[in-house]
């Protein structure tokens, strides 16, 4: 899966997590500050360019990438109608940038390091009454639910290909999503019942 952790001996790996997150920060922020394809194209061979540095695979990192290229580039074919090419590239390189940035961080740093300085980052949210650890939690909860969304989905797919209508979204995107709903529902009533969440 892409951005799943993997054990590596790459500068990035033994990066402090501080400074990844601060180089993604800083990386979000130059994607949306610059404008014009010539400068996404750059940010995209910077987010490249720490993939390879941290030994991703290029296979996997593909495939995973698969799902957001498609959307990519289904918004780069509307702006490259509606505005013309250089928006459709600025906006193509730009969604790659970020997701293969945010995968870069997640693959190089092990989640507990990753939650923690989530928490340590979020501690003057307590000024707010916001408290750092439910920050921390609801980080680890969307890190812990994405593979599971994609591991729920394939599932669903696989048994309607088995049946024959794979081609139907609805009849594999229904149960999907009921699925997934229910499981966030069953989520949020455990934690409630511990105390964790109101």
């Amino acid at each position: 899966m892409l951005g799943a952790h993997r054990t590596a001996r790459t500068p990035l790996d033994q990066a402090p997590v501080g400074a990844k997150l601060a180089g993604l920060a800083l990386l979000g922020v130059a994607v949306v500050a610059t404008r014009g394809a010539p400068a996404s194209l750059a940010l995209l061979g910077l987010a490249v360019a720490a993939a390879v540095v941290a030994a991703l695979p290029p296979r996997a990192t593909l495939r995973g990438l698969l799902p957001v290229l498609v959307t990519a580039l289904l918004a780069g074919a509307y702006q490259a109608w509606a505005r013309g090419w250089g928006p459709a590239v600025e906006v193509v390189a730009d969604l790659l940038t970020l997701v293969l940035g945010a995968a870069v961080v997640t693959a190089t740093t092990p989640a507990d390091r990753l939650l923690d300085a989530l928490a340590a980052a979020a501690r003057p949210l307590r000024r707010l009454g916001v408290p750092p650890d439910l920050v921390a939690l609801a980080v680890a909860l969307v890190l812990r639910s994405v593979p599971e969304i994609a591991r729920t989905v394939h599932e669903v797919r696989d048994a309607a290909r088995a049946r024959g209508v794979e081609r139907d979204p609805r009849v594999w995107l229904t149960p999907a999503v009921l699925r997934v709903v229910g499981r966030a529902r069953d989520l949020g009533e455990a934690l409630a019942a511990r105390g964790i969440v109101d």
